[in-house]
């Protein structure tokens, strides 16, 4: 199954964190489909962001509020109806988790909790998809990949958080939603790598700021592995998904999205080689973290995806990068972020649906 665009034409979507890296890529792909698009969120946390790169606000309906607050998100969603909700937004980042544990508990758990409340009140609602992670598996880092009946965990504040939004997210389908016949559901996607990724402690977005500066990358656990995908394929799997929960009563109620099953686990030393080659940059350097609360091994499966939504990511690792890179060369040479961003989609979309493992 493949990212429907006239499904998308007209739709009504409320798509939260917009203002991010993977935000602003949905909104330039629904823009692109004809979606009607309106967008929640903080202003953007990073400087540069593709949002203002690529004038996101000018694709969509962008409003900037904080989803802590429950009466500016209600505010906004009163004198508005949406057929799909994307919820997106999120403090994303484990260090940035472990600094600050109650904005990220605040943002993630509450922030999830405010906006499904107000969501209660749309009666032309079709279907919700909250995004998490990847990371709300209880991990014993084993390397076995996780899938989606497997039990929650989190031994970090982020982890936590998203799993607690899990939790969230089901008691308020089943308590609310179901009873309206609205499905609600969560898409647990694996680490991200795409252009335009200027957030603190990313792996590419690191690399690409060494190499803009001649400096070196450093990495914390070189060894570690991830479940690594590009943003288009996260993303086609993420309007996948909407689309079956609008349109089919079976579909699942939560998801795993990441490297296409029987893929090749690949490391954090191993992408960030393929990323300083594809730059031209220096080796990057080890420098070992042992207060670190990040896993060192993790995988998801993503065969459930394959099974009940006919869905599979079309690009392995050493593309994924490769393209990556090419958006940052590009940009950095004066093309225009939103020329790229679309030259990518419309690329992607013409890629077989089908990937021989």
């Amino acid at each position: 199954m493949a990212v429907n665009p006239a499904f998308w034409r007209g739709k009504r979507v409320l798509l939260t964190g917009q203002t991010g890296f993977k935000g602003a890529w949905a909104a330039i792909w629904l823009s692109r489909m004809g979606a009607k698009v309106t967008g929640l969120a903080l202003p953007p946390d990073q400087q540069p962001s593709l949002f203002a790169l690529a004038g996101v606000d000018r694709l969509i309906a962008s409003r900037l509020v904080d989803l802590r607050d429950p009466d500016g998100v209600a505010a906004e969603l009163e004198a508005e109806a949406f057929d799909l909700v994307l919820h997106m937004a999120a403090q994303p980042i484990v260090r940035a988790a472990v600094e600050d544990p109650i904005t990220t508990f605040a943002t993630n758990v509450m922030g999830t909790a405010h906006l499904l409340q107000a969501l209660r009140s749309q009666a032309a609602l079709q279907a919700v998809l909250v995004v998490t992670t990847d990371k709300v598996y209880a991990n014993a880092e084993t390397g076995r990949a996780f899938v989606e009946d497997d039990a929650l965990g989190g031994k970090d504040p982020y982890s936590a958080s998203k799993a607690a939004a899990e939790l969230v997210t089901a008691s308020f389908a089943r308590s609310y939603f179901a009873a309206a016949g609205v499905p609600v559901a969560t898409a647990r996607g694996g680490n991200v790598i795409g252009g335009g990724d200027f957030s603190r402690d990313r792996l590419v977005a690191d690399i690409v700021r060494a190499a803009r500066a001649g400096e070196t990358v450093v990495l914390r656990h070189p060894e570690a592995t991830r479940p690594w995908q590009h943003v288009l394929d996260c993303l086609a799997g993420y309007f996948t998904f909407l689309q079956a929960l609008a349109e089919r009563p079976d579909a699942p109620r939560a998801l795993n999205f990441g490297p296409r099953p029987g893929g090749a686990e690949v490391s954090v030393g191993v992408l960030a080689q393929l990323g300083v080659e594809a730059l031209g940059a220096q080796p990057w350097r080890h420098e070992p973290d042992p207060e670190s609360l990040e896993a060192r091994a993790l995988a998801i499966d993503a065969g459930l995806a394959a099974t009940a939504l006919d869905f599979t990511s079309r690009l392995d690792a050493p593309q994924a990068v490769a393209l990556t890179m090419d958006w940052y060369r590009r940009q950095a040479a004066g093309e225009a972020a939103l020329d790229l961003c679309l030259e990518e989609i419309e690329g992607y979309e013409a890629r077989p649906t089908r990937v021989l493992a």
